[in-house]
């Protein structure tokens, strides 16, 4: 399914945006009618979508050996409302998703960095991955659901 950064890359980013609609839907109900859990519900949706977009940011931009403007620049979309989308776009005209994901050593001297063995051992095991960033996303929202909303509490 996704067979190239790109694929997981864009399905994140457009998740992202839709978790954005989900969350100012919310705002709205509760702005309009005074029901929460619209607030609640979407909110929740979007701070693990957030979350597991950011997780996936940092992945492939690890996996394509972006510089830290890529990075901060698709990092950033995300706070922005639909800014994903944009963002996603912009990477891939200017070639930054293109290629495959990396699971064997090449010529190059950073192939031989710790993180970059670690990151092909991970992406020949799709699922081991899938599972730890869906444990390390949780485990996050979790910590971020005991602390307490942006603004604190009602």
């Amino acid at each position: 399914m996704f067979r190239t950064p790109h694929t997981l890359f864009r399905a994140l980013a457009i998740a992202e945006a839709i978790s954005w609609t989900l969350l100012i839907v919310g705002l709205l109900l509760r702005a309009t009618t005074g029901w929460a859990l619209g607030v609640t519900i979407g909110g929740g949706i979007h701070g693990f979508v957030f979350l597991s977009y950011g997780a996936t940011a940092i992945l492939v931009a690890l996996n394509n050996r972006w510089r830290a403007w890529p990075t901060v620049i698709a990092l950033v979309s995300a706070v922005i409302p639909y800014a994903t989308i944009p963002a996603e776009v912009w990477l891939q005209r200017t070639g930054r998703l293109a290629g495959w994901w990396r699971l064997e050593p090449s010529d190059d001297p950073h192939d031989g960095a710790w993180y970059d063995r670690l990151m092909r051992w991970f992406l020949r095991r799709p699922w081991v991955l899938a599972a730890l960033i869906a444990v390390a996303v949780v485990a996050l929202f979790v910590v971020l659901l005991i602390v307490g909303p942006p603004g604190g509490r009602d």
